[in-house]
């Protein structure tokens, strides 16, 4: 692994904890503070936008000054975003705040700020993955591992939030600001910029517009069948989903994410379009599972599938993004590819919530066209590959 990418991948496994740390105590806080369910619907939502938006612009801050005042500024954000949020709430339980003020702070810290942050600390790992990095191979193992990290928090995040949360709810909030500081100092202190790799592009422009295709298929379909767990927390109209089940659900996704991403990608050695067309057609067969699965525990084995199976895609899709240019432009690619999870993350909820109220089994069978769309993108690189080449 390149010495570079190290920091990163401990700045991405504590920011991604710290995320799902307040993912986890947002909902009884904004309860505490009385906003209304549309007002935490949007304190998800806006999280999700400023992802999606800030992402292609951090890329480009990238090229244009390099990884490390990126870092610096995105891990800045992810100590304000925190705390500011902390505050927000603290003064607005103990009515110093109206509860309008309150709720407009919350979603500048918790919603703008922070998120920015974080993507930016994604964009700067998956923009060194590239820089410090040559080579097919060598690529998407950096690339798998950066998800890992991801996969890894997405795991312990929600285990250390209801732990500090056993003390005290308002703990988790300042344990957070806390963590992302230290984290700063850290990774700016370990952190060093990788020498700049002059190799040429094996990719023609033209054929990144079906990967970053695939990919948003990709992250759609995961996204998708993570909200049919939500929803199956709150609605239990399927009685395959008894009580503590949503739990193993969740725990049955994150692993096989982390697994895919940290041991079975760099073992396999595969190219990327090898893994976005393998792994589309095992998430979808995982989609299928899920809709037949005649008990919980099937469908926690569904739910592994389809881990595994989008796992196996969106690196495929990360390291197939980064290899389609050269050096100067690995900053705004990781932009984008960032920018691409958080907008399937952003429609993904609100698609699969307009298709549960028709019937509880259509995000299931979206999830499962969402993959297949996936699959067939993902082939299009091929085509391009078996016409002559062109001269650049």
């Amino acid at each position: 692994m390149p010495r570079s990418l190290t920091p990163l991948l401990v700045a991405v496994l504590v920011i991604c904890s710290v995320h799902q740390v307040l993912t986890s105590v947002t909902a009884p806080v904004v309860t505490a503070l009385s906003f209304t369910p549309t007002q935490l619907g949007l304190v998800f939502t806006i999280a999700s936008v400023t992802i999606a938006l800030s992402g292609p612009l951090w890329g480009l801050l990238v090229d244009a000054a390099g990884p490390r005042p990126v870092l610096l500024a995105g891990l800045c954000l992810c100590v304000a975003g925190p705390a500011g949020f902390a505050a927000a709430v603290t003064f607005g339980i103990d009515e110093t705040l109206t509860p309008d003020v309150a709720f407009l702070l919350v979603l500048l810290f918790r919603s703008v700020l922070f998120s920015a942050g974080l993507a930016s600390v994604l964009v700067v790992a998956l923009a060194v993955a590239g820089l410090s990095t040559s080579g097919e191979t060598a690529r998407t193992r950096a690339v798998s591992f950066v998800g890992a990290a991801q996969g890894l928090a997405v795991l312990l995040g929600p285990v250390l939030g209801g732990a500090l949360a056993v003390a005290s709810l308002a703990l988790p909030l300042y344990v957070a600001p806390a963590l992302a500081l230290l984290l700063a100092f850290l990774g700016m202190s370990l952190f060093q910029a990788p020498a700049e790799q002059h190799e040429p592009v094996r990719v023609r422009p033209l054929e990144l517009l079906p990967v970053f295709g695939a990919g948003f298929f990709a992250y759609l379909s995961l996204a998708l069948l993570q909200a049919v767990v939500l929803y199956f927390a709150t609605d239990r109209l399927d009685e395959r989903v008894g009580s503590g089940s949503v739990e193993g659900l969740l725990f049955a996704s994150g692993i096989g994410l982390l697994l895919t991403q940290g041991l079975l990608v760099p073992l396999l050695k595969w190219s990327p379009t090898r893994l976005m067309t393998v792994g589309g057609p095992v998430a979808l067969a995982g989609c299928a599972l899920v809709a037949v699965a005649p008990s919980s525990a099937l469908m926690a084995l569904a739910f592994l599938v389809v881990s595994v199976g989008g796992g196996l895609a969106i690196t495929g899709f990360g390291a197939a993004a980064s290899l389609g240019v050269g050096p100067r432009h690995q900053g705004v690619v990781a932009g984008l590819v960032t920018g691409v999870s958080g907008l399937a993350f952003l429609g993904g909820p609100v698609l699969g919530a307009l298709l549960y109220e028709a019937a509880p089994i259509l995000p299931v069978l979206a999830a499962g066209a969402a993959a297949l769309v996936a699959t067939g993108l993902a082939f299009v690189p091929a085509l391009f590959r078996s016409e002559p080449s062109l001269p650049h």
